[in-house]
């Protein structure tokens, strides 16, 4: 599908030469600062030099203090905790951060993860009622619970308190528990409204560690699953998430937990040190990196099999037994791999068969024998094949079950809250959303969304955009540019990679089509001195005949490090190819 690049506003010029001047560094560079909202030295040294002393005050958020009174008293008393949360990698690693936080000074806790097929997500009666036999008096809910009204309920009718920690949007009622942190309540003065699941946790647990004076540098060794959190939950890198990745990113490149690193063990990304059974990076880890191969894989547990596993995983404090749980975990993953495979190509094929899905505005597209587990991934890669608001169901426990993704500048959860009189349960954020209705609503609920869709996109184009920073001539790139470039890190959204345009480059004499439809190219720009610069374009093989022609082409193009036979290299990774009409 062709991509439309748009040039984003550029910085105030004013500001973009005043920062150069006080900075030192080149305008294109201080151009993406002021781009960013930085045009002072101090805004500049805040981004470039992120610290967790700005951190904000966990007791600015609502509920706080009810949360860490009746934590305290739950200690005070040595009532039974369950620690609760979600089976994804958010709701795993939020449990691992406050249940490992806890349990080091409370030996009375345990940790719960709802089965995905037999309970669904969020808080279930079952585990409720798991709490009461095991004489749970508190339940701390991660990354879910938001909307769980009716359950909380039902935990007080058998003596057992909540605790909600979430980042989901509320509904028109707030649960009635002892404490509902979420800073997306309407009510919730706290600053910052971005974080994730996990991010929750950590505000909880420095809550507590500011209330018992305990040191704050005993919870940076949590810092990594907060990063694995904001990378897969794919949540804005700005603000705290952006203070609280950088340091998770720090932590995982320097001293990985056992889980972590037995994960990495089957990635490309270790390799043997010295023989002698010890492993290194093989560069440094990225959020793009824990987004491909981290999250997929703590997941597929969650998806496949249990998420207990994962937060076994995540919480030993052993390599040899982290080794362990991480085989099963990879073998749950490369299954969860054929079966998102199997799927996207019959969902591809139920859509090219029929005419009323290819022209919808929308798709809504369901097949009873797909695998729950799966069908987010499914309902992802068909968004990026058709590029449009995607909702792909299936069936579980008697009720149609689905995820639902969206496209740029489309809130998603908005279009499906405008169909929830067909819905038994819904949940979710702007650009993802689950949902479970009962079958005879499905073609009820199909219409209503495709209408609620049509009348959203007012003024949306659907087609994939390439928003892109600034112009850049090829000159500006060296070693110098590139340092002061990966400073910007950790990217993500709200902070994206740099995308740069540089028009009417040529073929050096080196390019040519590698592995499966890609192409490696050499480039240069014929009016100015320097090159050639090496670049790779993954899938865009097909334009190798017009370049080798020697025609002038136009690249859209991220800049980055390339390690080849320990030699590294400034790399431009062309996202999308034109050529001049």
């Amino acid at each position: 599908m062709d991509k439309c690049w748009v040039l984003k506003p550029q910085g105030d010029p004013e500001k973009v030469k005043e920062l150069s001047k006080v900075l030192g560094i080149d305008q294109s560079l201080t151009n993406l600062l002021v781009q960013r909202g930085v045009s002072t030295f101090e805004e500049a040294k805040t981004f470039f030099r992120p610290s967790l002393n700005d951190l904000y005050d966990p007791f600015l958020m609502k509920d706080m203090d009810k949360a860490i009174a009746r934590i305290t008293s739950a200690i005070e008393n040595h009532e039974q905790i369950l620690v609760y949360g979600d089976y994804d990698v958010d709701g795993t690693s939020a449990v691992s951060l406050v249940y490992t936080f806890l349990q080091s000074f409370h030996k009375e806790i345990d940790f719960y993860i709802p089965d995905r097929y037999d309970e669904g997500y969020g808080i279930s009666i079952k585990g409720i009622d798991f709490a009461a036999g095991a004489n749970v008096k508190l339940i701390i809910a991660l990354d879910c619970g938001i909307k769980a009204v009716e359950k909380v309920a039902y935990a007080t009718t058998k003596g057992i308190d909540f605790i909600i920690c979430d980042h989901h949007r509320p509904g028109a009622e707030i649960p009635p528990a002892a404490a509902v942190l979420d800073p997306k309540r309407h009510d919730c003065p706290y600053p910052y409204k971005e974080l994730s699941g996990c991010g929750i946790g950590f505000k909880l647990i420095q809550a507590y560690s500011q209330k018992n004076n305990l040191p704050f540098e005993n919870l940076t060794q949590y810092l990594d699953l907060v990063a694995i959190s904001i990378a897969s939950d794919i949540v804005d890198i700005t603000g705290e998430n952006r203070i609280l990745a950088y340091f998770g990113l720090k932590l995982i490149n320097t001293r990985p937990r056992p889980g972590l690193e037995a994960l990495l063990r089957y990635s490309a990304m270790m390799k043997n040190d010295d023989g002698q059974g010890g492993c290194v990076f093989i560069r440094e880890l990225t959020i793009t990196d824990l987004v491909f191969m981290i999250g997929p894989r703590i997941n597929a547990a969650g998806r496949i099999e249990s998420g207990k596993n994962s937060v076994r995983l995540l919480i030993t404090k052993d390599l040899e037994d982290a080794m362990l749980v991480a085989v099963q975990i990879n073998a749950y993953n490369t299954e969860r791999k054929a079966l998102d495979t199997l799927a996207t190509q019959q969902a591809l094929g139920m859509i090219g068969a029929d005419e009323k899905l290819k022209s919808a505005r929308s798709t809504v597209i369901y097949h009873p024998d797909w695998h729950k587990g799966v069908i987010g991934i499914v309902a992802s890669r068909l968004t990026e094949s058709y590029y449009r608001p995607t909702i792909v169901l299936t069936l579980s426990n008697g009720l149609i079950t689905g995820s639902a993704r969206s496209v740029r500048d489309f809130d998603i959860y908005e279009a499906v809250d405008a169909c929830s009189d067909f819905l038994e349960h819904f949940g979710g954020h702007k650009f993802a959303a689950g949902l479970s209705l009962k079958p005879e609503n499905l073609e009820l609920f199909s219409t209503s969304f495709e209408t609620a869709v049509r009348e959203r996109l007012q003024g949306i184009e659907l087609f994939p955009v390439l928003e892109v920073d600034s112009l850049l001539p090829l000159s500006k790139i060296n070693s110098r540019f590139y340092n002061v470039l990966k400073q910007f890190a950790p990217f993500g959204p709200g902070n994206m990679a740099p995308l740069f345009i540089t028009k009417g480059v040529m073929d050096a004499g080196g390019s040519r089509i590698v592995g499966k439809n890609h192409l490696k190219l050499s480039v240069v720009h014929p009016d100015i001195a320097g090159g050639p610069f090496s670049a790779i374009a993954f899938q865009q093989g097909e334009r190798f005949g017009l370049i080798e022609k020697q025609i002038p082409f136009n690249i859209c193009y991220h800049i980055e490090e390339n390690e080849w036979n320990g030699a590294v290299n400034i790399q431009l990774n062309v996202k999308d190819i034109k050529f001049a009409d």
